[in-house]
């Protein structure tokens, strides 16, 4: 029989007490980059979706680990360049097969937060103990690599089991980000402790906007500066979070990193705006609201 959605009680933004962020803020805004390991023969996003069934699916491989080996260091540079401080959903495997884009992140003072152990697998279909398993080993593994255990997760592909919140409250996670379904953060309901669902965006993504819509660089960057130029708005009355969900295998091409730099420089002129992290957003809602 179909279910309908118990992991949080319905909330309409206009009707709620009031919300602020830190210094009176109208709008905190993060960049996200989705870091990514892939296996060479199972198919995952792509570029040529045409040839995404090979085994070994080369040229779709290939372009997504050009985000790895050259992208990533490019959006490194300007966002040192900005002086915008990034976040980060991490695939465990990233530790032990791209070990040095780890480094940098760590060298930059970038929060991590968990991702799964591969992008080539979905938590969905797991039987519970072997998911049990996988959120285990991804934040130990980061952890391991980097000092730090993630206080974040996004699920490979936003995707989760029934069980999913129940078990990253277990091993230790305080925010989740799959549900993109608000502007401001919320309770999740788990079986115990306390889980915070932090935006995220399917609206202001990279996959969504260039692969699948085929967006123009030109309507990428008018699509973001769109989208904060309605939320600063609104904000002034309700304050509001916007995410900018990345992949350096997309906003890494030197093309589009030209007007994803174009965007975020836009952003940042403005004043009573937060640039700010994940760990950092759910780090302000627990301290003020309980998260």
């Amino acid at each position: 029989m179909p279910q309908d959605n118990t992991r949080y009680d319905f909330s309409a933004i206009t009707q709620r007490e009031p919300f602020r962020w830190p210094n009176g803020e109208k709008l905190a805004v993060w960049v996200c980059y989705n870091v990514e390991h892939f296996k060479v023969d199972v198919q995952a996003t792509a570029q040529s979706e045409g040839l995404a069934h090979l085994k070994p699916d080369v040229i779709n491989y290939a372009w997504r680990d050009y985000g790895m080996r050259v992208g990533m260091w490019r959006l490194f540079e300007m966002m040192e360049r900005l002086g915008i401080k990034g976040s980060s959903t991490l695939n465990g495997e990233v530790c032990i097969h791209e070990k040095p884009v780890v480094d940098e992140m760590v060298r930059l003072g970038w929060p991590i937060l968990g991702h799964g152990m591969t992008n080539s697998q979905n938590l969905t279909n797991l039987p519970e103990d072997e998911e049990r398993k996988v959120i285990g080993d991804t934040l130990a593994i980061i952890e391991q690599t980097t000092g730090t255990r993630p206080i974040g997760w996004l699920g490979p592909a936003l995707a989760e089991s029934y069980v999913t919140p129940d078990l990253l409250v277990e091993a230790g996670v305080k925010y989740v980000c799959d549900w993109v379904c608000d502007d401001q953060p919320f309770q999740m309901n788990v079986k115990s402790g306390k889980l915070a669902s932090i935006p995220y965006t399917q609206h202001i993504n990279d996959i969504g906007m260039v692969l699948s819509s085929k967006r123009s660089d030109q309507e990428f960057y008018q699509m973001i500066v769109d989208q904060f130029d309605v939320l600063y708005r609104e904000g002034a009355t309700i304050p509001r979070t916007m995410a900018i969900a990345l992949h350096p295998f997309l906003v890494g091409a030197p093309h589009l990193s030209k007007y994803l730099e174009q965007a975020l420089a836009y952003i940042a002129g403005h004043c009573d705006v937060w640039m700010c992290t994940g760990d950092e957003i759910y780090n302000w809602y627990a301290s003020e609201y309980g998260g």
